[in-house]
């Protein structure tokens, strides 16, 4: 793999957020940012060391009292106000984060400037709305109710996948419920995350929202430092493990959205043509790059053949190419990215077969083409690890009791999708799937009001929802005596 050069006519330099203010690093070091449709440097970012990130802490320690004291309509109104703003800016958040991470322009104006709108809007009400158990006499003379407070000071990391999204699902329901915020993007995609703390930072008090960039060393500090009260990741099993590992010496709360391999099961019955198509769209969307992403299917061994041949087609007429071409997803995220994607194709076992794809594309960038693997055994390393890529797997099964058994055979817990035209089919399966997501005849689709989390090694605690927004609470019980 050929390695990143620089684009020294739009290099930029970025800074953390501490404070409320672009802060450079105390020792000045700094890592390059690429543009994976490139393959070129085009920014440089700060690589935060533990005193970075303990000003940071220290700036939302600061904040978090005057925070926790402001009423609900005050947070809702600063939520409503980022939104707005994103909104207005939307063609520079879409250009900034179709940089970051080679999505196409057009895909990153639909489908993820407006979501995180909408979510943003979402939780500005959720402020107002959080309910609890009613007061009440539990002891003679006593009267008992039930305090929901923000947590205090959270550390949070985001992914490369969706740097942007990601943010706001982490954010949003933490200042809605008045905690102040550090949170560490990847480095490999901390432009957006910049870009939405520094419009952010107009609407709030300073300190409340602080971003700073680096790499595990400063993901481990965060973490391990003694200010926050909760730490909260997205991103892999082996990150959210040392993370959980970490927090547990302090007793820290965690809230942890780790990787998925989400079996998609179509029983014989199925409209196949339409779940080939919805297969694919959902399997190569963002390139794969998503824990929920379709890319473990389970066909009915009676349909199999025309199943695959269906997917095959799809596959082979799903393009990728460069953010301003008219494609279906962009480049890979990293040039490791890519190397992992075509080793675990290097390395399929002989009784696999690529029905599509199976290359990279262009020696430009980290494109890498649409791949349909047919064959694959329930033990196959395909099949039981997250690839992360636009590559899905194939299997088949004959009876329903076995399609349970395949799809809950893995250490993920994420999400996962049945596909038939029986009510009975769909019902049974969503009961025996062990997985936190089950779609019925669509798979990806997500909104604000319902939550996402997953079981087993994808973590524990939900995004979105109010389910999302009371993870960041803590229960009070308060007695008063009456006489």
């Amino acid at each position: 793999m050929s390695s990143a050069t620089t684009d020294q006519a739009a290099s930029t330099e970025l800074h953390n957020i501490i404070g409320g203010v672009a802060t450079p690093t105390v020792d000045g070091r700094t890592s390059p940012v690429v543009d994976p449709s490139t393959g070129q440097t085009y920014a440089t970012a700060p690589v935060s060391s533990a005193q970075d990130v303990d000003a940071a802490l220290r700036a939302a320690a600061a904040a978090f009292p005057g925070w926790r004291d402001t009423t609900p309509a005050e947070r809702q109104l600063a939520l409503l106000r980022i939104a707005d703003a994103i909104e207005s800016r939307a063609d520079e958040f879409v250009a900034v984060e179709s940089r970051n991470t080679g999505k196409p322009l057009a895909l990153a104006a639909s489908d993820e400037v407006p979501p995180c709108v909408d979510q943003l809007r979402f939780f500005a009400g959720a402020a107002r709305i959080l309910e609890g158990a009613s007061a009440g006499e539990y002891m003679a003379g006593h009267t008992s109710w039930i305090r929901r407070e923000p947590v205090g000071v959270v550390g949070q990391v985001t992914p490369w996948n969706y740097p942007l999204m990601m943010a706001v699902w982490k954010i949003a329901p933490a200042i809605a419920a008045g905690n102040a915020v550090v949170l560490k993007p990847s480095d490999t995609t901390p432009a957006s995350t910049l870009l939405l703390a520094q419009v952010a930072n107009e609407f709030l008090p300073p300190g409340v929202l602080n971003v700073v960039c680096g790499d595990r060393d400063t993901g481990r500090a965060l973490v391990e430092h003694a200010i926050p009260a909760m730490v909260s990741i997205t991103g892999s099993v082996r990150a959210g493990m040392e993370v959980a590992g970490s927090a547990s010496r302090d007793v820290k709360r965690v809230h942890l959205e780790l990787g998925g391999k989400a079996p998609v099961v179509v029983f014989a019955d199925a409209d196949l043509a339409a779940a080939a198509e919805g297969i694919a769209a959902a399997g190569f969307y963002n390139a794969g790059q998503d824990c929920t992403a379709a890319t473990r299917v389970l066909v009915h061994a009676s349909v199999h053949d025309d199943f695959v041949a269906a997917l095959a087609e799809q596959a082979r007429g799903t393009r990728t190419g460069r953010p301003d071409e008219d494609v279906a997803y962009g480049a890979v995220n990293n040039a490791g990215q890519l190397d992992r994607v075509l080793g675990f194709l290097d390395r399929l076992p002989d009784h696999a077969t690529i029905l599509a794809g199976g290359h990279r594309q262009g020696d430009v960038g980290y494109f890498h083409e649409a791949t349909v693997v047919d064959g694959l055994r329930q033990e196959d390393e395909a099949v039981q690890q997250e690839i992360f890529g636009p590559v899905i797997t194939v299997q088949t099964f004959r009876d329903e009791a076995e399609a349970i058994a395949l799809a809950n055979g893995v250490q993920y817990g994420l999400s996962s999708s049945v596909w038939t035209a029986d009510h009975g089919t769909a019902m049974r399966m969503s009961r025996a799937l062990d997985f936190g997501v089950v779609w019925i005849n669509t798979h990806i689709p997500f909104v604000a009001e319902m939550p996402h989390g997953g079981f087993k090694h994808s973590g524990y605690g939900k995004d979105l929802s109010m389910y999302g927004f009371e993870d960041y609470t803590r229960i009070k019980h308060v007695m008063s005596a009456i006489g």
